[in-house]
């Protein structure tokens, strides 16, 4: 009875779905639907100024449904056909894909977790006992005795004595194992995550790097310290320095900073006086960096100074007497939704060995949705087929295998055996991919290849903003097709129409108050000023000038109504005036004109001056009468229903 109950209303929640759907069209075109999401992302990316309105929505409604009947009009004519068209679109689609593939959720976790730690710095202790690539098994495992018994010592000593007695980072008797604050990017992603997973005041498990094994203190947080612009006057530390050669270095560090304080530039200080080879030439300016990068002494002393051009005493590291100088100090990013701060991060992260980590997810992702499967076969005999190929001799003839054998398969595609095939042939030659690398490393990539290959060319089914914009790309390339044969062709071209237009409508043309001129941009007031200077002296040679200015000077001849004319406000227009020049705040270039003759009166415009507004109002006309064909083609019914349901 439950089993006949549920089976009765299948049909009707069918309908219910049904009738959901019809109900979100928002209107028609002929048999051609258009849904209350499709009008209302076009609205919304188009009309991003202003306010959601009965009559905003019913003022864009006109201009999209006469898009969609032009648009149906270029599939009507097969304009979709078109191979250049086609090809267009699938450079676009090349390009947008590859976009949405690194836009995958793994890579917004990545930058929402930089963000986070991004707000804070911590200061770090560290104990490290090295490993190196040669080290055999034993002289391993006696690293890691030595990293578990620090760890053991640790419940019951300091970290400080511990670090003193066991790590072995070359600097552990100058900074006690305190090696100053980190902060997001400073360090290698996996140390970075022991870091920041360790609550303040506490340290962490041992843990085995590339380089070694380490034990991390997380001693204290703070409120991220931002990044710093700063320069610097080194005074260096001979090697071993005694404390006669201390003493005379700090003694110019001192003195330098005396000269500073009383008004000695720094940048030539610095290109004199300055050790330090890498930026003493740019008068001691370094690149931009935040917590981390330098020295921890030098750090803390240079994100101390309180105020832009704020000069430190001589700070003293091992390489010497430092003398810095704020610049700029910028703070923590606070707002994560903007652009270019998220793409300098996802650069970031593309750059760093986290991306290896989104890749990983980014395929897990990936064979999930695309229902990604192996199948049984006999991999003795595919590896045997595989040495053969890589070293480029014949395949064997195996029994258990052959080139139709299924590895794997997605929702839509089985990769067999010639697949393989083919993709060892292609990069047998490539070292990179294959040299020191076992078959099923070799195997495992090409996994990876061929999952991302089928996620790439079925994109469409998985994400509906890709969908949106391929549609949109495409739409937009058959506008401008079918207006181009359809209206702008056909009005430009056809000179007898345009004639008959221009008489039946010559009532319209009129030439205002005007003036015969010459309009002059020039790149800067200076060349504005000596182009006016040499136009009072001959005018007759302003063609040449301009033809030998390199660019820097342009000019426009003419007829022109006088509001046409960039002038100030109030000039009084004469003949032989040169007027005041308008300075363009886009480029900072110059415009000024020379007006030639004065035509006070209202005239009437012949055919050939009148040919540009003739052309565009043609243009309009043809294109109305096509609207009227196309909705007697395609009747537009607008479903009132669903218009008031249009958010406002």
């Amino acid at each position: 009875m439950i089993r006949r109950n549920f089976l009765t209303l299948i049909p009707f929640t069918f309908f219910l779905v049904t009738c959901s759907l019809q109900a979100q069209t928002l209107f028609t075109y002929g048999n051609k639907t258009v849904s209350k999401a499709e009008f209302l992302r076009a609205y919304n990316k188009n009309n991003t100024d202003d306010k959601p309105s009965d009559s905003a929505y019913r003022n864009y409604f006109d201009l999209f449904s006469k898009f969609k009947l032009k648009v149906q009009a270029a599939f009507d004519m097969k304009l979709d056909t078109l191979a250049n068209l086609n090809a267009e679109l699938q450079n676009f689609r090349s390009q947008v894909a590859e976009n949405f593939l690194n836009d995958d959720g793994s890579m917004q976790e990545l930058i929402d977790e930089a963000y986070l730690r991004g707000q804070k710095d911590i200061h770090v202790a560290h104990i490290f006992i090295p490993v190196r690539k040669e080290d055999s098994a034993s002289q391993i495992q006696k690293a890691q005795n030595k990293i578990n018994k620090a760890y053991e010592l640790l419940k019951q000593r300091s970290f400080e004595q511990v670090a003193l007695e066991y790590s072995e980072d070359p600097s552990v008797r100058s900074n006690k194992g305190d090696i100053g604050y980190i902060t997001v990017f400073v360090l290698p992603y996996s140390i970075e995550n022991i870091i920041y997973g360790t609550p303040a005041g506490q340290y962490s498990k041992p843990f085995r790097s590339a380089a070694g094994f380490h034990i991390f203190k997380n001693i204290n947080e703070r409120k991220a310290a931002g990044r710093l612009r700063a320069a610097q006057i080194l005074v260096s530390l001979p090697p071993d320095a005694t404390h006669s050669q201390k003493d005379s270095v700090n003694a110019k560090a001192d003195s330098i900073i005396t000269a500073l304080r009383n008004g000695a530039d720094f940048k030539k200080i610095a290109l004199q006086y300055s050790n330090d080879n890498l930026s003493y030439q740019n008068g001691g300016e370094l690149p931009e960096f935040g917590v981390g990068r330098y020295d921890a002494v030098f750090e803390t002393a240079a994100f101390a100074l309180q105020k832009d051009g704020e000069l430190s005493k001589p700070v003293q590291t091992e390489f010497g007497y430092h003398i810095i100088k704020r610049l700029v100090r910028t703070p923590p990013q606070q707002d994560k939704s903007d652009r270019q701060w998220r793409d300098n991060i996802k650069q970031l992260i593309m750059q760093n060995d986290r991306f290896d980590i989104s890749q990983k997810k980014l395929l897990g992702n990936i064979q999930k949705k695309t229902n990604f499967r192996k199948f049984p076969y006999s991999q003795n005999s595919l590896w045997r087929m595989t040495d053969s190929i890589l070293a480029n001799k014949k395949s064997p003839v195996l029994k258990d295998l052959n080139s139709n054998t299924a590895l794997f398969a997605f929702a839509k595609q089985t990769i067999r055996v010639k697949d393989w095939q083919n993709y060892l042939e292609s990069v047998r030659n490539i070292q990179s991919l294959v040299a020191g690398k076992k078959n099923a490393q070799i195997f495992e990539q090409f996994i990876e290849t061929s999952s991302l290959d089928y996620y790439r060319n079925h994109l469409e089914e998985f994400n509906n903003d890709l969908v949106y914009q391929l549609n949109e790309f495409r739409e937009g390339n058959l506008l401008f097709e079918v207006m181009q044969r359809k209206i702008w062709d056909a009005a430009a071209e056809d000179t007898v129409a345009l004639k008959s237009f221009y008489q039946t409508n010559s009532n319209k043309y009129w030439w205002e108050n005007s003036a015969d001129a010459i309009i002059f941009t020039c790149s800067d007031e200076t060349v504005a000023e000596n182009l006016k200077a040499s136009l009072k002296n001959e005018l007759t040679g302003w063609r040449k000038l301009i033809e030998t200015s390199n660019g820097s000077m342009q000019a426009d001849s003419g007829r022109f109504e006088l509001g046409q004319i960039p002038v100030l406000e109030r000039t009084r227009f004469t003949p032989d005036l040169i007027t005041a020049s308008v300075k363009n705040e886009a480029d900072n270039s110059m415009t000024f004109a020379y007006i030639v003759k004065l035509y006070n009166n209202r005239e009437p415009r012949n055919f050939q001056d009148a040919r540009g507004f003739v052309i565009n109002d043609y243009q309009e006309s043809l294109e109305n009468q096509w609207i009227v064909s196309l909705k007697k083609k395609y009747p537009v019914k607008l479903n009132e229903a669903v218009f008031s349901t249009l958010p406002k």
